[in-house]
């Protein structure tokens, strides 16, 4: 059995381990309800206008270089993690998902990394077209429209013929969904007759249309880099609440163990004592 000075360690150790989890879930849960609201705030506005764009493009033959498949030779996909772990498996699924998906891809596969974690792993495999670990230290539309833009840029001089999203939807604290999200080409769903979309546009279609396309895009990552924001701060403050959880069982374990090693001990000085008592009597 271990002696008493290294049990008191050990339990010194595992408390000052759960203070820092502790105190690492309070931020995670004062920082997930910041970005929970922003992102179900977001959500209506950036389904709505995905909806209108899908609506113009298969209501009227209109050409954009947003808009047009090709044949598929080369797919990127955009891989979305955080700078930062201790998060469970939010990273970790992100990285198999992608993986998974350019191996069973016949055509030649890119990844695009933003996050560190995912461009530190997903680089010693696959070459790395591009990668951004600085959007989540300031997460603005702005700073999510310049990637956006790089990726059509990209998409447009026909680098690849197609661009997927691969991130973790915000569904709860506890879960967060793995999403592989079609970014490029915009695709018209199939047009539906018996559902009448009735629109006033102002000036035309056209000029709605190839106004709106670029601005739709960027505000389609921009709710990836919300949602997958949201998602690490409920992935963390889930892990740090487990994490906490499992240092107080150790530690109520290793006060037992520290009690009954402590009682061991007294129980051989008393027998000393009254052995060399015995003796002295003798």
């Amino acid at each position: 059995m271990a002696n008493l000075k290294e049990i008191r360690n050990r339990i010194s150790s595992v408390s000052s381990t759960m203070q820092i989890t502790s105190a690492m879930k309070m931020v995670s849960a004062a920082k997930l309800k910041k970005a929970q609201d922003a992102i179900t705030a977001m959500r209506p506005y950036a389904a709505k206008l995905t909806e209108l764009l899908q609506n113009l493009s298969g209501a009227q033959d209109v050409e954009s270089p947003y808009t047009t498949a090709r044949p598929v030779k080369r797919v990127l996909y955009v891989a979305i993690t955080s700078n930062r772990g201790l998060c469970g498996g939010f990273n970790s699924n992100i990285i198999k998902e992608v993986s998974a998906l350019a191996t069973a891809q016949n055509a030649e596969s890119k990844v695009f990394t933003i996050g560190k974690k995912g461009n530190d792993i997903l680089s010693k495999t696959f070459a790395i077209e591009g990668h951004n670990i600085a959007v989540f230290d300031t997460l603005t539309y702005a700073n999510a429209a310049a990637i956006a833009q790089e990726l059509m840029d990209g998409f447009v001089a026909e680098q690849y013929d197609e661009v997927h999203l691969v991130y973790n939807r915000f569904k709860n604290a506890a879960t967060q969904l793995v999403t592989v999200e079609p970014f490029l080409p915009l695709i018209a769903p199939p047009v539906d007759d018996s559902k009448e979309v009735d629109y006033i546009y102002e000036p035309n279609q056209e000029e709605i249309f190839t106004t709106l396309l670029p601005k739709a895009l960027k505000m389609q990552l921009f709710k990836a880099l919300r949602d997958s924001f949201a998602s690490e701060h409920g992935a963390r403050m889930t892990a740090m609440h487990k994490a906490t959880d499992n240092a107080t069982d150790l530690r109520d374990q290793l006060k037992l163990t520290y009690n009954k090693a402590r009682q061991a001990a007294i129980t051989n000085e008393i027998l000393e004592i009254v052995g060399g008592a015995e003796a002295l009597n003798g």
